[in-house]
């Protein structure tokens, strides 16, 4: 089955509407030194491709209930490097048309700028993460990723195209990219909803986040041992992180901008992940 339930991680503080996630590819390039899926992927920054893909996935699709949404992507990026020639996330979005699927995209690419011409006809809405809009501690932080400021060009476009755009902010880290916030969310103001997340962290990415962030992480160990561990991840100190959500709402919804919070256990409305957006 490449259609499956969305269950990050049977997280007690999800609070995603329900809905279906397909991964285009296994595995994704962009190599983010906070990523979670190096904990349950072997190879995780390595791109594979799914052998007979289009043809299984248009079978499941036959029998899909069209009420629902289809997310792309959440453990690969539906826009890894190598879709730039191989498109094979353009054939499964004409599968999507075909069969009249409603879909949410998230990428950290600017490569949809590309399908634009298809997603706009498309029951769509498309988001891009921005962690931060700092170029150098983007690039520190997403080495393989396209710029937070091509990424927001090219969403800019699907918006002038009548597609629905959102964005994450994600992960927030104390004394990090939380410095620059509100630098970030001006670029963003032009979406219709952000959802934010902190950072959460297990063994794999804490230790990738020890080696290229020494400093930093001196900062935030007290902070995260004195946090919580919830669903194999640790959390911020909840009094902080609360505090960090509600200036983050507070900043956001006072853009006009609805608000949402990935495994937070705090507050979103409409949704959390901007899946309100997706037409009927």
């Amino acid at each position: 089955m490449y259609l499956r339930p969305f269950d990050p991680w049977r997280s007690k503080l999800c609070t995603c509407p329900f809905k279906y996630t397909l991964n285009v590819y296994t595995g994704c390039d962009h190599a983010c030194v906070y990523c979670y899926i190096t904990s349950y992927i072997p190879k995780a920054f390595k791109i594979r491709i799914k052998e007979n893909l289009l043809p299984n996935l248009e079978r499941e699709l036959q029998r899909f209930n069209k009420n629902f949404i289809i997310a792309l992507s959440y453990s690969s990026d539906p826009y890894p490097t190598i879709d730039k020639d191989l498109r094979i996330t353009r054939k499964v979005l004409e599968l999507f048309k075909r069969y009249n699927v409603r879909c949410l995209i998230l990428t950290k690419s600017n490569l949809f700028e590309q399908d634009l011409d298809l997603l706009k006809n498309l029951k769509c809405a498309i988001g891009i993460t921005v962690t931060t809009i700092d170029e150098e501690k983007a690039g520190l932080l997403e080495p393989n990723a396209p710029s937070p400021q091509e990424r927001i060009k090219a969403l800019k476009k699907a918006k002038k195209e009548g597609i629905p755009v959102y964005a994450r902010i994600d992960p927030i880290i104390p004394f990090y990219t939380w410095k620059e916030f509100d630098e970030t969310l001006e670029e963003l103001s032009f979406v219709s909803h952000i959802t934010v997340s902190t950072l959460k962290l297990r063994p794999d990415s804490w230790r990738r986040m020890e080696l290229k962030f020494p400093e930093l992480m001196k900062k935030l160990e007290p902070l995260y041992k004195r946090g919580e561990k919830i669903g194999g991840y640790h959390y911020l100190l909840k009094s902080l992180r609360f505090r960090i959500l509600e200036e983050a709402r507070k900043k956001i919804e006072g853009r006009g901008i609805t608000f949402g919070s990935c495994r937070e256990g705090y507050y979103s409305y409409p949704s959390c992940d901007g899946s309100h957006l997706v037409p009927v």
